[in-house]
């Protein structure tokens, strides 16, 4: 994530909270290139013939974001955090129609540790896109969010967002080596939910 310019769109979103109007226009240039890279990170996760775009992804993103009244916007680490969380609704929304249409297909083991290869804590995650049931991901997920709302949030930017272990720190605002520790625990849990939800 770049650090420019933090203190703007901070500003902006704060007036955007006071009901200034003039402020989201102003915000958009300041975040789009930043919520395309984020949508391409969401993206990689996906087959190639993804029919979802990353322009198209981006916008459904902001139309959402934008659709939020009740967020007490406060820093341009919430934005990204939310515009993460959004990009995940998304993607996860059209799995479950793309799934619901070949429904019988069978869906195939889910195996984070073999889906998941770390390249290392400042580069993003990789995952093997056609090994990948998003939709099982993601109801596990939900599960960990209600135990544990912050281990939801750091897997949702690591897996979802494809964040490094720094960018997830400075989003939820902890130590990098927190975010090491946290997301040990958080990917041995859900590969435990996941191995559970093809056994039931």
């Amino acid at each position: 994530m770049t650090d420019e310019p933090v203190g703007e769109v901070t500003r902006l979103l704060l007036r955007w909270r006071a009901g200034d109007e003039a402020a989201l226009p102003a915000l958009v240039p300041l975040v789009y290139e930043e919520l395309r890279s984020l949508a391409r990170r969401h993206l990689r996760h996906e087959r190639g013939s993804h029919t979802l775009q990353r322009t198209a992804l981006v916008h459904e993103a902001f139309l959402r974001i934008v659709d939020q009244q009740q967020v007490d916007w406060e820093s341009r680490s919430q934005f990204y955090g939310i515009a993460s969380q959004m990009m995940r609704r998304i993607l996860v929304d059209h799995a479950r129609r793309r799934s619901a249409a070949k429904r019988g297909d069978g869906a195939a083991h889910v195996d984070l540790d073999a889906v998941l290869q770390a390249e290392g804590e400042d580069r993003p995650l990789q995952v093997q896109q056609d090994e990948v049931d998003f939709a099982a991901i993601d109801e596990a997920l939900s599960r960990l969010e209600a135990l544990d709302p912050q281990q939801g949030k750091l897997v949702e930017l690591r897996f979802f967002g494809g964040l490094s272990i720094k960018e997830t720190a400075d989003i939820i605002g902890v130590s990098p080596a927190t975010v090491k520790r946290e997301w040990a625990i958080a990917r041995a849990w859900l590969q435990r939910e996941l191995m559970a939800g093809e056994r039931a």
